[in-house]
């Protein structure tokens, strides 16, 4: 076998690799289309942040619902 052929096996074989790496990690798809997933590149997940007036309307809406069952028992 020549060497040139066995080289060219060997990217080949190296840059089928190389996509089903990348595909897996969510950098590309199968299809050489770009693709852009919802996680970032580092693969953390991104956390949604609540502001404080929220975090107080959530935990008045809670304690006002609490106070009702507890009425009602």
């Amino acid at each position: 076998m020549d060497t040139a052929v066995i080289i060219e096996e060997l990217e080949a074989e190296r840059d089928r690799l190389n996509r089903a790496i990348a595909a897996l990690k969510g950098g590309i798809s199968t299809h050489g289309k770009g693709y852009t997933a919802a996680r970032p590149i580092d693969g953390r997940k991104r956390r949604r942040r609540l502001s404080a007036a929220a975090r107080k309307r959530i935990s008045d809406a809670m304690k006002k619902k609490w106070a009702a069952r507890k009425k009602e028992a």
